[in-house]
């Protein structure tokens, strides 16, 4: 036991303060083989910032987001009382915090499930010119029950470099024919996945990864795969970080967009938006995500706003801003939303912030 972080082995849960990290809460579950199972791309975050919210990445396709994987917990109510709360009990206050913005109470403690933790990560990236191959593999993917472990996917424009920060994972060799491949096709994108493995599962995760490979459709002689440890897989986005505070791109306005959207509508929103209003506006910068997700691991009782189809997909717009010119990009998330709108696309904001109840009331 850690002050603020307990471990129990044979309930395979954590007992966490919620102004930890999940950076935190990793290294320690790991120090005896133990891991939470749903992340975010970024582990710098508190415990009761990510749960207040959703807490979604790569592997909610498969785990849920991580408001679906915790047991119970401690809210202080508007009230100014301390309530536990779990699916048995007070489960209307349970459902409500998960997700719920800090607008029902403050969570104080979760009991987050634990899993016994892999050693290693096969991690791979595809990449795609043809939108509908790219969503049709990516369905495909998460509907297999025993896949991957995470799947992401993004988008590369032909302004900016090479998927933006994150082009330290393509070799240094290979930059030229990316960014050749951007300019010919001026939007591409990028199926990004993982496949956990230890000593027991060596050999015949190299099968899986061979397998995979030959069953989806991206542009052949564009496949990348590197083996690195679980640990620093999870903790990826940090190399990111310490890159752009060195060139101090960190600290900035960062004028996000989050935005989920009905399967049935992301072909239009592709034509509309990744290939409409943002080439035509020529300004962002930052990782441009997009990947499906499941309905069904989702919990219909929690506070979470979430698209009525059974797939539905996360689009983040994580951009960077100068202080300068924060406002172009605001104006271009005004315009995304705007489009959705005009378009009855059914698209719900996911870290929203509302200026209107109506707002809050629809997303």
């Amino acid at each position: 036991e850690d002050r603020g972080i307990k471990v129990s082995r044979t309930g395979l849960y954590a007992d966490v303060d919620t102004a930890w990290l999940w950076i935190e809460v990793l290294n320690k579950t790991l120090e005896l083989g133990l891991t939470p199972v749903s992340w975010t791309d970024y582990l710098y975050l508190t415990i009761g910032g990510t749960l207040s919210n959703g807490g979604i990445s790569g592997q909610t396709s498969r785990y849920g987001p991580q408001i679906s994987n915790v047991l119970e917990l401690d809210v202080i109510t508007g009230k100014g009382e301390i309530a536990t709360c779990s699916n048995d009990t007070n489960s209307d206050l349970f459902y409500a915090a998960l997700g719920g913005l800090g607008q029902f109470g403050i969570i104080t403690r979760a009991r987050i499930k634990l899993e016994l933790a892999p050693k290693r990560a096969k991690w791979l990236r595809f990449l795609y010119t043809d939108f509908s191959e790219f969503t049709r593999d990516q369905e495909r993917l998460i509907s297999e029950t025993d896949g991957l472990h995470f799947l992401e996917g993004s988008v590369m424009l032909d302004h900016g470099p090479p998927d933006n920060w994150r082009s330290t994972y393509y070799p240094p060799s290979d930059h030229l024919r990316i960014v050749s491949m951007i300019k010919r096709y001026r939007v591409i994108y990028c199926l990004e996945v993982a496949k956990y493995y230890d000593e027991t599962s060596q050999h015949s995760v190299n099968e899986e990864i061979e397998k995979l490979s030959e069953s989806l459709n991206y542009v052949r002689g564009f496949v990348y795969e590197k083996d690195v440890t679980y640990i620093d897989f999870l903790n990826r986005v940090r190399t990111g970080e310490l890159n752009l505070k060195s060139k101090g791109q960190w600290d900035v306005p960062h004028p996000w967009l989050n935005l989920f959207v009905p399967k049935s509508q992301i072909s239009r929103f592709d034509y509309g938006v990744f290939k409409g209003i943002i080439l035509r506006n020529n300004i962002t910068t930052g990782p441009l995500l997009v990947y499906p997700m499941k309905r069904i691991m989702w919990n219909d009782q929690m506070s979470t706003a979430i698209p009525e189809e059974d797939v539905f997909y996360a689009v983040g717009f994580l951009r960077s801003a100068e202080f300068d010119n924060w406002e172009a990009y605001d104006k271009e998330n005004m315009e995304v939303l705007k489009f959705c709108e005009d378009a009855k696309m059914d698209v719900i904001q996911y870290l929203p912030y509302h200026a209107s109840q109506e707002g809050w009331v629809r997303h």
